[in-house]
């Protein structure tokens, strides 16, 4: 990676959506959407919604499958100097592992995400992040059949992160992200109907960035993997307080909704905080915050 600043799942597309606001090769990493064993068709509409200082999604991790992927999104992204990496997403071990094992076989994939904190699936997704040992158990068997870097996608819907951390960390993940979206809803009070088909959806944007702070220094502080941080950051200076919590890398994402540029303009204000402040690597802020 060039620069510490990547984009988060399901707010970049598949990059090409981007790619006339934003140098690609500019990014540390472009995270793709979540891919599936087989195209997935999302959630019902309505689907989406502003709320203050944020945003509710339930996609349901829509996508065109990990075939479709290969043949049809990933030979574009090969035109640019930029790591790819994969979000992979699934009901079950098994199709997670065939994502996986199709990957392997791909060129132009620089490490992937195990997506096992989205909260809008009826089944599996959340519920692999939600149970140590399931996460464990998932990691550990993707673990044994692919070399390529392996990041895990942490939810906040737990009673305490440390421990989901700390089980992917042994079972042979390489980072951890951290952290998806928190589980919420917004209802009409005219219908007295939810806002959402699917009734409850991932809370993103500025309002969560407290939350995801707190749990990117409680992680930190458990385990000795990097942690690439995200949620809610739409400024160089949320990205650098990330820094400062414990992460070693950031990613923007619903930022991108608001300003398609955005995480350029983090790009380059972490290069300005660095300069005006006289420190010669983002390295140096890692886990440097002040406590007592």
């Amino acid at each position: 990676m060039r620069n510490p600043v990547m984009t988060a799942s399901g707010t970049f597309g598949y990059g090409s959506e981007y790619a006339d606001f934003v140098d690609l090769n500019q990014l540390g990493a472009v995270v793709v959407k979540g891919v599936t064993s087989a195209p997935w068709p999302g959630n019902p509409m309505q689907r989406i919604m502003e709320t203050p200082s944020g945003m509710l999604n339930a996609i349901g991790l829509q996508n065109v499958g990990v075939d479709g992927f290969i043949s049809e999104k990933l030979p574009y992204l090969r035109n640019f100097d930029v790591p790819v990496i994969v979000n992979v997403c699934g009901k079950t071990v098994e199709e997670y592992l065939i994502v996986i094992e199709k990957l392997n076989d791909a060129s132009g994939i620089a490490g992937v995400e195990l997506n096992i904190s989205c909260p809008n699936l009826d089944c599996g997704g959340m519920s692999f992040g939600v149970d140590a040992n399931l996460a464990h158990q998932l990691v550990k068997e993707v673990r044994a059949i692919t070399h390529l870097p392996l990041l895990v996608k942490l939810s906040p819907n737990v009673t305490d992160i440390t421990v989901i951390a700390r089980a992917v960390e042994n079972a042979g993940a390489n980072a951890l992200s951290a952290i998806n979206t928190l589980l919420g809803m917004a209802i009409n009070a005219e219908t007295r109907k939810p806002e959402l088909a699917n009734v409850t959806g991932g809370l993103s944007g500025p309002a969560i960035k407290p939350v995801a702070l707190r749990l990117v220094w409680e992680v930190y502080k458990n385990v000795s993997i990097p942690i690439i941080g995200m949620g809610g950051i739409m400024t160089a200076t949320d990205a650098v307080e990330f820094f400062i919590a414990g992460a070693s890398a950031v990613a923007v994402g619903t930022a991108n909704f608001v300003n398609p540029q955005a995480s350029m303009e983090v790009v380059k204000g972490i290069h300005t905080y660095l300069k005006k402040a006289n420190i010669r690597s983002v390295k140096e802020l890692v886990g440097s915050l002040k406590v007592g």
